[in-house]
């Protein structure tokens, strides 16, 4: 009785120190992205400067009161330079997100409501584009268009919405074997009336948590793509293209060029994965009460 009533309170303590661990983690999360997105909205109109202004006499500053991030190669403000590119990636990251979330939700739910050959099809579309590496792709993609934010937002959207039909399907046909869709479709229901009432508001939590883990990815890839020069035009700041740029300074040991574009690019794709993953646990309560090793 006693070594039972040890083990009940080890267990409880346990999960009570990965609660606590948890919650604290989304609160950090959630400080930390809210520091980031006010940053790339209030600093460009706190700063009322030109990110692309040029000044050769000060290039390669190190932090200071004057530029707390230091300067690039040309004499360039690193903050401002950082907090521009964060735009662009949060621009490319939610928009490229929620486009993706609808074609994957469109194309997995209409598979999954009409089975059959339809399925079949689809899903081997899905299975042929699968096999296609993203970067590659993406890189296919913006080849095709003049250099923009936009061509860049397509690219990442046109790559990313696999999953997402993958995770939609499942879901649907899940939904399908379900009572009250028995039920509707006794009753005389149409197959659309069956899939906006029933199968779609079904499927939107699902598809939300879908959309919010692909900003990080999404961030990422526009990242990788303005790394390797493609996408966005020269003269505009880019988190990717700022750490290539910076590559030169880094072996000859200037640190700051490359440090804060990185940490700008870890920092928010870290805190959205965060909070994601919490939004998860709670969509799947026994994910949560799974024991750790």
């Amino acid at each position: 009785m006693a070594e039972t009533t040890w083990h009940t309170a080890r267990h409880t303590t346990r999960h009570t120190a990965r609660h606590s661990g948890r919650a604290t983690g989304v609160r950090v999360s959630a400080v930390l992205l809210v520091a980031v997105v006010a940053a790339a909205l209030l600093v460009p109109l706190a700063v009322p400067l030109d990110e692309q202004a040029v000044d050769l006499g000060a290039k390669l500053l190190p932090p200071s009161w004057s530029h707390p991030f230091g300067t690039d190669e040309v004499g360039r403000d690193l903050l401002l330079r950082c907090v521009y590119g964060l735009r662009v990636s949060l621009l490319v990251g939610v928009v490229a997100a929620l486009t993706a979330t609808v074609i994957g939700t469109a194309v997995g739910a209409l598979a999954g409501a009409l089975g059959g050959w339809t399925d079949r099809v689809v899903m081997r579309v899905v299975d042929l584009f699968s096999s296609v590496p993203h970067l590659l792709l993406g890189v296919f993609v913006v080849a095709m268009f003049r250099p923009g934010v936009w061509p860049v937002i397509a690219s990442v959207a046109l790559t990313h919405w696999l999953s997402t039909a993958r995770i939609v399907r499942a879901e649907v046909l899940s939904l399908r074997s379900r009572p009250y869709i028995d039920a509707a479709v006794s009753g005389g229901a149409s197959r659309r009336r069956v899939l906006t009432r029933h199968l779609l508001p079904g499927v939107l939590p699902q598809a939300g948590l879908a959309a919010v883990l692909m900003v990080p990815h999404a961030i990422w890839h526009e990242s990788a793509l303005s790394f390797l020069g493609l996408g966005l035009p020269a003269h505009r700041a880019s988190l990717g293209s700022m750490v290539q740029s910076a590559r030169g300074s880094l072996l000859a040991g200037d640190w700051w060029p490359t440090l804060f574009p990185g940490l700008f690019i870890i920092v928010p794709t870290l805190a959205i994965a965060a909070l994601a993953g919490a939004w998860r646990e709670r969509l799947n309560p026994r994910r949560r009460s799974e024991p750790t090793l």
